[in-house]
C-alpha cells in the first residue's frame, strides 16, 4: 500500500515559482513510478510530469516543459515538483500520483494511488 501527502501549494505571481512535495509512505514506493496531475475548476484531471523508479527517466506535459522540474529522493521517500515561470493558466490543484510501472500512457484511469491534493493559484 502507498500512501501520499502533498504539500507546498500557495499563492503566488505570475512568473514566479513554487516547489511542491509529495511524501510517500509504504514499503513499495522505491520501486514505484511516480508523478504529478492537476485539475483546474471545470476541467479534466490533466498529466503534468512522471518520472521513473529511480528518476532517470522523466517525461512531461507539453505546457509545461522548460518550466517544470520532477525529481525524487529515495532516501527520503519523497517526490518533488519545482515549478517556474508560473502563469495564471498553471492554476489548479495538484495532485501527487503513483503506480507501479513507467511504461505506458500517464492517464488518470492508469493510477491506483492518489494524494489529497494541493492548491496552486497564480494571480496575474
Amino acid at each position: 500500500q502507498v500512501q501520499l501527502v502533498e504539500s507546498g501549494g500557495g499563492l503566488v505571481q505570475a512568473g514566479g515559482s513554487l516547489r511542491l512535495s509529495c511524501a510517500a509512505s509504504g514499503r513499495t514506493f522505491s520501486t514505484y513510478s511516480m508523478g504529478w496531475f492537476r485539475q483546474a475548476p471545470g476541467k479534466e484531471r490533466e498529466f503534468v510530469a512522471a518520472l521513473n523508479w529511480d528518476g532517470l527517466l522523466t517525461v512531461y506535459a507539453d505546457s509545461v516543459k522548460g518550466r517544470f522540474t520532477i525529481s525524487r529522493d529515495s532516501a527520503k521517500n519523497t517526490m518533488y515538483l519545482q515549478m517556474n515561470s508560473l502563469n495564471p493558466e498553471d492554476t489548479a490543484v495538484y495532485y501527487c500520483a503513483a503506480r507501479p510501472s513507467y511504461v505506458g500512457s500517464w492517464s488518470a484511469a492508469t493510477i491506483p494511488h492518489w494524494g489529497q491534493g494541493t492548491q496552486v493559484t497564480v494571480s496575474s
